[in-house]
């Protein structure tokens, strides 16, 4: 591989920086990230979506034509969820404490929250359930947190590809990616078949461009602002425009791979990462607990019945004049997303740093050095 093909940040160094605080920026466009996945939540999980729902029977209402816009960026979300995993990862080395933690904390929520709501009488004791709670990852079709999971291990492996492609090689295998997936994807009669953990890793590719070849470009944050803006602005007009159409919204954001939700990702990713937002505890604080907001108010069947129908009753709140179910439906996403994440800081600061201090002290060198021989 010639010199001047090689990633910028590894001719630097810069993949083997000191550590320092996640910035500020890319942890408010974390937090972000996840108010459009829980407010997604809010209009599927509800079955205000549903044949029969409130949603589908009146499409173009005011108050189906706002839910439907407000719902519509879960899949979008995911992507830029996975474009900051990508942009940080692909210049970091992966190490079995790291998967530990993911996979702990994992197996802490199902098994807790399964208890409450068996207690609540929202869950039941069944071979089947216990099988998921034994391997919370089982299967990878669409549930996002077994993908994330099986996506995760093949990172140190993604990383040995983008540190020895030329920019030429990389550039080339992104178009013929996202040529496959996104624009064939994006035509209504052509066929994908999706496969979570693939996709992953086309963000992946995505994001590690962006981060080992920098330009002039990439840091233009006026344009990126505009870009994203009148992207969103168009997204939303195809939305409202499939309302009308065919009673549901909008094909081009409908899953993770399709047009609108894979440019508004990239255009609102390079806008956040030149953002001038100062070092912020609160904002990193809530970022930490982003992940854990999706673990608890998307764990399992029970708990979507218990959380949108039950408690926070969407269909019943469809109904409100306009103004104040857009207060509600804000309302809520917020308070379900401060809940998780305090939820998730106070894990972190007992259970996790418990764990780790026993961790680090007897299983953490001779597991680390164990996982790198097997790597090599």
């Amino acid at each position: 591989m010639n010199i001047k093909d090689t990633p910028n940040s590894l001719r630097t160094g810069a993949g083997i920086a000191a550590k320092k605080p996640r910035s500020s920026n890319l942890e408010l466009y974390r937090i972000i990230c996840m108010l459009m996945i829980v407010a997604h939540h809010f209009v599927v999980n509800s079955g205000a979506f549903k044949t029969g729902g409130p949603i589908l029977s009146d499409p173009m209402s005011v108050n189906s034509i706002y839910l439907t816009l407000f719902g519509a960026w879960g899949k979008t979300g995911i992507n830029c969820f996975l474009m900051i995993t990508g942009y940080f990862m692909c210049t970091s080395k992966i190490t079995l404490r790291k998967f530990v933690k993911l996979i702990a904390q994992v197996y802490f929520y199902e098994l807790i929250i399964y208890t409450i709501l068996l207690i609540a009488g929202y869950e039941t004791v069944s071979i089947n359930r216990a099988r998921f709670l034994v391997i919370p990852f089982w299967g990878f079709k669409d549930n996002f947190v077994s993908c994330f999971m099986g996506f995760w291990l093949t990172i140190p492996f993604l990383n040995i590809l983008v540190r020895n492609m030329t920019k030429r090689q990389h550039e080339l295998l992104l178009v013929l990616l996202l040529g496959f997936y996104t624009i064939l994807g994006s035509i209504p009669t052509f066929y994908i078949g999706m496969e979570y953990i693939v996709w992953f890793g086309v963000i992946y590719l995505i994001a590690s461009y962006i981060r080992l070849y920098p330009n002039k470009l990439f840091v233009k944050r006026s344009f990126w602002g505009y870009m994203t803006l009148v992207n969103v602005i168009i997204a939303m007009i195809s939305i409202v425009g499939m309302q009308y159409v065919f009673g549901r919204w909008s094909f081009f954001v409908s899953d993770s791979n399709r047009f609108f939700a894979v440019t508004t990702a990239i255009l609102s990713f390079l806008w956040f990462k030149n953002l001038n937002i100062r070092y912020s505890k609160v904002i990193n604080a809530f970022g930490a607990g982003t992940f854990g907001v999706l673990l608890i108010h998307a764990n399992s069947n029970a708990m979507r019945t218990w959380l949108w129908k039950d408690t926070v009753d969407v269909v019943g709140h469809y109904s409100l004049p306009i103004g104040s179910l857009i207060v509600y439906s804000i309302g809520v996403v917020f308070a379900v997303f401060v809940i998780c994440n305090l939820i998730d800081q106070l894990r972190i600061y007992t259970i996790e740093t418990w764990f780790f201090k026993w961790y680090d002290s007897k299983i953490a060198t001779k597991a680390e050095g164990f996982i790198e021989r097997i790597i090599r």
